[in-house]
């Protein structure tokens, strides 16, 4: 199911986005702000288990294209996220181990929307981002998708440790992206796999990097040190794909 995607501005505007059942992607909020009607758009958000973001006026003022924001700005989701299961099935369909790709706080959209591109060509069955310091399904992520969104299920979870914990109670086993790891092409990436790529500056996070099985190196011949994530994405899930492929014949 596809949104276009597009802001609301105004307490009451912003209530009955929520309750006519509007995804909301992100959720802005003056700081300070706590009469009654904001009140009632935060319970709102705990219902819908949205972020909330309290910023300062200056930043709403920015965002705003009304001025008349209220204190209160909310982003809509360009597309539905999808569930769990919903990865799941189609790995089920596909007849096929689950290949599931995890991004920790990917914050550019244009990144987010190449992986996403990359993980549909690559046959990955679904992608999970984090609530968090990430980058959402915005209009700039479904063009750098060029289409994929339509075909790829997105996840947006609360706590991505905790989805890896459940991930691998399901028989799932992950890997990380990380120059200091082991060579890619020495580990064993077939079976049911999650591929976990950080952050554009910090990379994976230290509780997300414990998580993980294994932590792959991409070999570097250049002079500089490091790829652009979403390209990075694409070697790893492409040995991915090479070793499946091998391991089939």
């Amino acid at each position: 199911m596809k949104y276009e995607e597009y802001v609301i501005e105004g307490r009451n505007a912003v209530i009955e986005a929520f309750r006519s059942g509007k995804t909301v992607d992100k959720l802005y909020i003056q700081s300070g702000c706590r009469d009654g009607a904001v009140q009632t758009i935060t319970r709102e958000a705990s219902k819908h288990d949205t972020i909330v973001n309290y910023v300062a006026k200056e930043r709403l003022d920015q965002m705003s294209t009304t001025g008349k924001h209220q204190g209160v700005i909310a982003q809509i989701a360009a597309f539905e996220y999808a569930e769990l299961e919903d990865i799941f099935e189609k790995a089920e369909e596909r007849g096929e181990p689950p290949f599931i790709i995890l991004l920790d706080e990917i914050e550019d959209p244009h990144n987010l929307g190449a992986i996403i591109r990359t993980a549909n060509l690559a046959g990955a069955h679904g992608v999970i981002i984090p609530k968090r310091r990430a980058a959402g399904l915005t209009a700039t992520a479904m063009k750098a998708s060029a289409g994929a969104l339509n075909y790829t299920p997105v996840v947006k979870v609360t706590n991505l440790v905790k989805t890896m914990e459940e991930l691998k109670a399901r028989g799932l086993w992950f890997v990380c992206a990380d120059m200091d790891g082991e060579e890619m092409y020495g580990l064993n990436l077939t079976g049911p796999i999650g591929l976990v790529v950080g952050n554009e500056g910090k990379g994976v996070s230290r509780l997300v990097r414990e998580n993980c099985d294994y932590i792959a190196a991409i070999p570097m011949k250049g002079d500089i040190d490091s790829l652009n994530v979403s390209v990075a994405t694409g070697v790893l899930a492409y040995e991915i794909v090479r070793q499946r492929s091998v391991s089939d014949r």
